[in-house]
């Protein structure tokens, strides 16, 4: 696949890069150049990620990196099956359990939330830093809704994190999902309290709280397309009224112009008649 001339390979996390040093120069290059495009465009073009992932595996699927990138490329697409055996090859290599909360939502993607809430409670997760937990609280209520269990999700969700003032990556998340779980066992008030606390913490826009805090407000958003049209409709209609009036008064000046046109001639065959 095409590599844009304005990546080096260069913008790969000095981590991975290390890994890469196992390879020879130019095929490090080649896989760090197909990493970053795998990082650059699984979020607005998840098959245009997995293709990356694809090459860079099939040069170096030794490397846990590679392993790792081309199961988040898989999971992207939600081909879980795949992204959860990628997954498991990066852990074995590496031995960590960072993975553990994105393997056991790959659980519940093949429809075995149960697994994935045997997941959430196994020594791993206690092996998994702040982030990782709370990823993991947030796998573990989602395969509670799986199993239609909603009031054990919002209490999975229930949390010191969920509680505390301080603003963190995961906070917007956590409190979109909290709020998301109330609304679904009609707890409207409650989850509007939250969603609006999930907008305050979402700085970077990662969740559509505010278009869930305004649903619930009543407030109706129109595509900006739409609007435009019903508004140029009307401005249509008056040209076209405006083109008849014209029309309509060009008509009558040409029959004016004819009329005077028919005396100006009677007049002057009386003229030459005297």
């Amino acid at each position: 696949m095409p590599i844009p001339e304005d990546v080096t390979g260069d913008e790969i996390d000095k981590d991975v890069r290390q890994e890469l040093q196992s390879l020879p120069k130019g095929l490090a290059e080649d896989v760090a150049k197909n990493l970053v495009m795998v990082a650059r465009l699984i979020d607005e073009d998840p098959e245009g990620a997995y293709g990356y992932s694809k090459v860079a595996l099939r040069l170096a699927s030794r490397v846990a990196a590679v392993r790792e990138a081309a199961g988040f490329a898989a999971y992207a697409n939600q081909k879980y099956s795949e992204a959860l055996a990628e997954f498991r090859a990066a852990r074995r290599m590496t031995g960590n359990t960072e993975l553990w909360p994105v393997m056991a939502d790959c659980e519940r993607g093949l429809g075995r939330p149960e697994k994935a809430l045997d997941m959430a409670g196994a020594p791993e997760t206690h092996k998994l830093d702040k982030a990782g937990q709370v990823e993991m609280r947030l796998v573990a209520a989602g395969a509670r809704r799986d199993m239609g269990q909603l009031d054990a999700a919002i209490v999975t969700l229930q949390s010191p994190e969920l509680a505390s003032n301080s603003v963190q990556p995961w906070t917007a998340r956590l409190r979109y999902a909290y709020a998301d779980a109330l609304l679904a066992a009609g707890r409207e008030t409650e989850a509007r309290e939250w969603f609006a606390k999930a907008v305050e913490a979402d700085r970077d826009g990662s969740t559509d709280a505010s278009d869930r805090l305004a649903e619930l407000d009543g407030v109706e958003f129109m595509d900006a397309l739409v609007v435009d049209e019903a508004e140029a409709a009307p401005a249509a209609d008056d040209a076209a009224e405006a083109g008849q009036d014209d029309a309509g008064q060009g008509a009558g000046q040409d029959v004016d112009k004819a009329r005077d046109e028919d005396r100006d001639e009677v007049r002057d065959q009386g003229d030459d008649r005297i």
